[in-house]
């Protein structure tokens, strides 16, 4: 069953065209002149149930318009959206009870007042049961570690601990969507893997479909095994994650830690005849072998060098997602490469 369906999505905005000097904007006054701008082009995907999908794109590609017909805020030029069984902007009272929403630069938080207070204000909006509301700020409260902030005052607490405080609010209510824009947003390392632990652990136990919209690679390398990318309003991409690693990436290194020292001639010699390997050395004890794709398996030539010496250590690099990303960007096309 599917969570997300779109069709032929479209959004043109009006933009009002500012002449320059004191008389052109007397005249703008009284004759107003427009630029149409279209941020979203008859886009189409389907999400299902239960999925954890990326959705990327670099600024002005057309994904935070996308996010807001997706939650009813914005209304769409043209096409179809339905998101669990609702057309969001005229389902919307039914819609925003079984969705979440949170939005890394902006809070649904209460600003002044504690966040358990905010989170009881949550609940009468959302009309959740007493006992049901009870039993999921109990685990939201343990599994997010909030016991020490819910009397503490939003504005008082670090951007780590509020964004904590917006997951759980988001998801009291136990929606069946969540939408998440920028939510590791400025975030250190530590909590930003905490973040992506839980919401894989979400996924996994109450099969809450999350559509992630971020900067961050890192996210949707940890979380999403789907990626839709974005360029100009259109979508370019829509595929799995290692997909994209196998068509774009441009091959592999292998760092081998040799128990004696080898010459760059040795190891020359066990790829001779293989186009594009190339060996380079860091030390007498440390080399890399960089691999094309499409070339030669990575375990023919590991198979190879330990045949050949002893390996005391070994490391695989692939190509990474940003790499690869800012790649197709710049190509304006995730067709595969020849």
């Amino acid at each position: 069953m599917l969570a997300i369906d779109v069709q032929d999505l479209r959004k043109e905005f009006k933009v009002q065209k500012n002449r320059e000097g004191l008389t052109g904007a007397f005249r703008d006054l009284f004759n107003r002149e427009y630029n149409k701008v279209t941020a979203v082009k008859d886009i189409s995907f389907q999400i299902p149930r239960g999925e954890i999908c990326g959705y990327i794109g670099e600024n002005g590609a057309g994904k935070s318009t996308t996010i807001k017909m997706l939650t009813g805020i914005l209304v769409p030029t043209s096409g179809k959206v339905v998101v669990n069984g609702y057309v969001p902007f005229k389902d919307r009272e039914k819609f925003v009870s079984r969705i979440g929403v949170v939005f890394g630069q902006r809070s649904q938080l209460w600003w002044d007042i504690g966040v358990i207070e905010s989170f009881q204000l949550l609940r009468k909006v959302y009309r959740v049961p007493a006992d049901e509301y009870k039993k999921r700020l109990g685990e939201l409260v343990e599994r997010l570690q909030l016991q020490e902030l819910l009397n503490r005052p939003v504005r008082k607490l670090s951007l780590g601990q509020r964004m904590r405080c917006e997951l759980a609010a988001a998801l009291l209510h136990n929606p069946d969507i969540v939408f998440l824009d920028e939510p590791t947003i400025g975030l250190d390392i530590v909590v930003k893997s905490e973040i992506r632990d839980f919401l894989k652990e979400m996924n996994r136990k109450h099969e809450t479909t999350v559509l992630l919209t971020t900067h961050d690679l890192q996210d949707i390398e940890a979380l999403c095994s789907r990626v839709i990318m974005l360029d100009d309003g259109r979508i370019i991409y829509d595929g799995g994650l290692q997909d994209l690693r196998d068509t774009w990436g441009q091959g592999k290194e292998v760092v081998f830690q040799f128990a004696s020292a080898v010459t760059l001639d040795e190891l020359a010699g066990i790829t001779a005849g293989i186009n594009g390997v190339r060996w380079t050395q860091e030390n007498e004890l440390t080399c890399k072998v960089w691999l094309p794709r499409g070339t030669v398996s990575v375990s023919q030539v590991i198979g190879s060098v330990v045949q050949s010496f002893e390996i005391s250590d070994m490391q695989i690099h692939e190509t990474n997602t940003d790499d690869i990303v800012k790649e197709i960007y710049k190509s304006g096309s995730a067709v595969a490469q020849g």
